[in-house]
């Protein structure tokens, strides 16, 4: 995730941060890696890797790949080196390298996977960083591709403040030259790279009166997630304060409403080199 003044992360960098992206990558397992499998990959490239929180769960998920990760932050990758390093089944089975996704300083045919995840929303030319996700993977090669689809956020009761907040969450990310949007595009930015065997599959987080705790749980979750940028939204002007207090008031009533209901869907894309 980009650290730079061109790109701005919409997120930020701080500790805090970090652990939100942890704990992210928790909350989300089941659904992201419900069908992805590299039982047959030995070298995998993760793009993005950040903090490291889905490397994490790469390496304990597939035992057997060897785990290349890149990202343009050094306090991510340094934030990242620290936790994996810590744990046993990580050691000696990663390599992370401070680069440009749209320059990969890789040769051609270096890698037999790639894991890219809540990343292509960040930079500015996700077709680049694809095209040299191609090129350093030998033929054949299996790719993951998990985004966002943020016109898909549904919440009820009616939130006023929330949507003012949502607005500005995506407006904000678009001036950034990011995409809240990139994840619907995917399936046509493989075609037009020549990757083969392309499938995309669209994943829902739907939960109502069936799943009371698991929609409490996300509502919460989502909160943090809406309240990680509102240091960069208000410095850019693009809420006022009184926008985040009644966004952080209405999500709170909504997680404790009988009857709220949180609708989200982003996409997962599969593809061959």
């Amino acid at each position: 995730m980009p650290e730079t003044t061109d790109f701005p992360y919409l997120h930020g960098f701080s500790q805090d941060e970090q652990e939100r992206l942890r704990k992210q990558a928790r909350f989300g397992e089941y659904t992201v890696y419900q069908n992805i499998n590299f039982s047959g990959v030995k070298d995998l490239l993760e793009v993005g890797c950040g903090v490291g929180a889905q490397s994490e769960i790469l390496l304990r998920r597939f035992p057997d790949i060897q785990l290349t990760g890149i990202d343009r932050s050094l306090k991510q990758l340094g934030a990242a080196r620290q936790r994996l390093s810590q744990i046993s089944y990580a050691q000696e089975r990663f390599e992370l390298k401070e680069m440009d996704a749209t320059a990969m300083t890789f040769s051609a045919n270096s890698f037999d996977g790639a894991f890219l995840c809540w990343i292509l929303e960040h930079v500015p030319d996700p077709i680049r960083v694809l095209s040299e996700v191609r090129r350093v993977l030998r033929s054949g090669s299996l790719v993951y591709i998990t985004e966002v689809m943020n016109a898909s956020f549904f919440l009820d009761p009616y939130s006023p403040n929330v949507w003012k907040y949502w607005m500005a969450f995506n407006e904000y990310q678009l001036e950034q030259k990011g995409d809240p949007f990139v994840g619907a595009k995917l399936g046509n930015f493989l075609m037009q790279l020549g990757y083969r065997d392309i499938q995309t599959e669209i994943k829902t987080w739907f939960l109502d009166n069936r799943y009371p705790q698991a929609r409490k749980d996300c509502i919460e979750y989502w909160t943090e997630l809406l309240l990680s940028a509102s240091e960069q939204l208000l410095a850019a002007q693009y809420v006022s304060e009184e926008v985040v207090r009644g966004m952080k008031e209405e999500m709170a009533k909504v997680a404790n409403d009988p009857n709220a209901v949180f609708f989200y869907s982003f996409v997962q894309a599969r593809a061959r080199t």
